[in-house]
């Protein structure tokens, strides 16, 4: 039960509170420094948890849970980081909340429709567009973060906010493929 593919993920949920920590003072460029090399481990470990688990043949019924989990928790934690602490340059404010809150509202309705399937006894796989929009995801929270870090290259940022835009666009997307299969399945 307890693999290193599964502590790998466990590492990434205990780790959550440190990283807000990290993000907690605006202005602490240090913290945020910091708070982008601990994003980018917790990155690492959600790419070699499921790639152990898979090739050492431990795939458990317990990573499965956990793993997207995790995922949502980090994601969810760094969406609220940056809204609230409204650090320039790695806040995110004005017309820029929308794709923040499209990606928070997904998730939820996309667990949601999860353990109501699941309750069927229906998986709905994830998709390869999906994968694509967590990429995105990935690469928009961690270089909001880095702007934190390296004020003096907003560039950075602009990378940042045009990735949560994308990942924005694909997560209604995908969203929208769930739905459609969950309702095949609801009376």
């Amino acid at each position: 039960m307890l693999s290193l593919p599964n502590i790998l993920t466990l590492s990434r949920i205990v780790t959550v509170p440190l990283l807000v920590a990290l993000l907690w003072y605006p202005g602490w460029v240090l913290g945020y420094a910091l708070g982008f090399a601990l994003y980018c481990l917790m990155g690492v470990t959600d790419y070699f948890d499921g790639y152990l688990a898979r090739a050492q043949g431990t795939v458990s019924k317990l990573g499965v849970f956990l793993d997207p989990i995790a995922d949502k928790i980090m994601v969810v934690a760094v969406i609220f980081m940056l809204v609230s602490t409204r650090h320039e340059p790695a806040a995110i404010t004005g017309i820029h909340l929308v794709p923040a809150l499209v990606i928070l509202l997904r998730e939820i309705a996309v667990s949601g429709l999860r353990e109501f399937l699941a309750g069927l006894s229906v998986s709905i796989p994830v998709s390869q567009l999906a994968k694509w929009k967590t990429t995105l995801q990935i690469v928009a929270l961690g270089s909001l973060i880095l702007a934190g870090a390296l004020p003096t290259m907003p560039w950075i940022k602009d990378v940042g906010l045009v990735s949560l835009w994308a990942a924005a666009v694909l997560t209604l997307v995908t969203g929208w493929d769930y739905l459609r299969v969950g309702l095949k399945h609801m009376d």
